[in-house]
């Protein structure tokens, strides 16, 4: 007898399970609805939750900048939204808490997913699960983390499927879009984030629209993520205040970037590829890191000239045919070539070398290709002396102003930075240094003599007019 009142409760608990998830699910739909449709109420539960945000920070009820009220703003933000499906298959024969327990244990390895490729997890609603890449820390590559993080979770769902009973195997579909995100700050102790925002309504709007199994992407997060994934098209959905929305499922990695072609591991050519687009993220903290901490008297070896030897290795590289691991080598080099000046003008290429192993494992670069950007920036020492096409490109980009027509405004720069450090007499001596050097000069690429040479001539006959005897 008691054996069967605790049947009947657990079928009781179970139903109720059910109802709730629904209930939460319906609930949500209701919510987000009503802030769609209503720009007005979704402005007032916006300014409720930044005054909220400024509350919990301690900050008053004062009205202020958004960044100073624990809210962020972000001009590109992905959003994964993933519903899993298997309560609707729940049979009063099955153990509830078992298979609570199995979707706690989903959950748990999304999670692992989720910190895998730097992602944000927002929140669990009922059964769904939401996560976002870019915030609260923007970065370039959160179109591909996500969709990479996605794969992920279907691959390890067909995995269980496998291996598991049929009546205990959960499905799912995620929609994921790519688009600006207002992130709060919620949380003292232990700091969570909320998203708002319309990309989180259309990435929910694409996992409704999804097929049991399939990863449904925005035309947004398609078009940053096509050279990587294989996808197909898979039509519209309307969407208010915007329209159609196309939408695209993908089908796995490109079979060319992936590990034996099969689209499911990425290969060295995805790395590359990959590494290319986050260069934007590294150079922008690495030119930050040269506005804040340079000398004020590095009128020459400045944020400048870094920034052109960046362009000039890129427009130099392709034209002498490397491939995209070396271009990528060649910028990185070019970017950290001249940061050991923010340690020591004497010994700044070593000092450079230095930063770029301090830098470069955060953003995945093996211990070989460490070592070849380290090469390539020794090879900026003077006198040039390089031993292979890049180390040529690396020279000829470096000393790219002796060619240009702005060579005589430049030259000016770096006589008056030596000048301040007591490194070089008159501007009359300084005059005559650059007749020599530019005269014994070479440019070893033909890319670079094509394009700097005959100018570089003509700025040995202007030096020349300058020269007091």
């Amino acid at each position: 007898m008691v054996k069967e009142t605790e049947k009947h409760q657990d079928k009781e608990l179970l139903k109720r399970i059910a109802r709730l998830v629904k209930q939460n699910k319906d609930l949500y739909e209701q919510v987000r609805q009503l802030a769609e449709n209503n720009d007005k109420l979704a402005e007032l539960v916006d300014k409720y939750e930044r005054r909220l945000a400024r509350l919990k920070a301690g900050e008053g009820e004062g009205e202020g900048p958004d960044d100073q009220s624990g809210i962020l703003k972000f001009k590109m933000g992905t959003v994964l939204f993933a519903d899993i499906q298997g309560f609707g298959r729940l049979t009063e024969e099955m153990d509830t808490q078992s298979m609570m327990d199995d979707l706690d244990d989903l959950f748990f390895h999304f999670d692992s997913i989720v910190k895998k490729y730097k992602l944000q997890k927002i929140k669990i609603i009922g059964d769904s699960y939401m996560c976002a890449g870019g915030v609260p820390a923007k970065n370039s590559t959160n179109p591909i983390d996500v969709v990479m993080a996605a794969l992920e979770m279907t691959l390890y769902l067909d995995e269980l499927k496998s291996r598991s009973d049929k009546n205990k195997v959960w499905d799912i579909s995620i929609g994921v879009h790519t688009g600006p995100v207002t992130a709060i700050a919620t949380g003292k102790k232990k700091v969570t984030w909320e998203l708002k925002g319309d990309t989180v309504n259309i990435a929910s709007r694409l996992s409704a629209s999804c097929e049991v199994g399939k990863i449904n992407i925005s035309a947004n997060t398609y078009e940053l993520v096509k050279e990587f994934f294989a996808c197909e098209y898979n039509g519209k959905i309307p969407v208010k205040y915007i329209g159609d929305l196309e939408m695209f499922y993908v089908k796995g990695i490109i079979p060319e970037i992936s590990v034996n072609g099969k689209g499911l591991e990425p290969d060295y050519r995805f790395d590359t590829k990959f590494k290319l687009i986050q260069f934007v993220d590294l150079q922008e903290i690495i030119l930050d890191k040269l506005e804040k901490e340079l000398p004020g008297y590095l009128y020459y070896h400045n944020v400048k000239h870094t920034i052109d030897v960046v362009t000039e290795v890129e427009l130099i590289g392709w034209a002498e045919g490397v491939s995209e691991e070396e271009v990528l080598l060649l910028k990185t080099a070019a970017l950290f070539h001249d940061a050991g000046h923010t340690v020591g003008y004497d010994r700044h290429e070593e000092l450079g070398c230095e930063l770029a192993r301090q830098y470069l494992p955060e953003y995945n670069f093996s211990g070989e290709q460490i070592d070849r950007v380290s090469e390539l920036i020794m090879a900026t020492q003077m006198p040039p002396r390089p031993r292979n096409l890049l180390e040529k490109i690396m020279c000829d980009s470096d000393l790219d102003y002796l060619g240009r027509s702005d060579f005589i405004p430049v030259s000016n720069t770096l006589y008056k930075e030596l000048k301040e450090q007591d490194k070089i007499g008159t501007l009359n001596d300084w005059n005559k240094l650059q007749i020599k050097f530019i005269s014994g000069h070479q440019y070893f690429t033909e890319t670079a003599r094509n394009l700097r040479e005959v100018n570089k001539q003509k700025q040995i006959e202007r030096i020349k007019s300058l020269i007091e005897e």
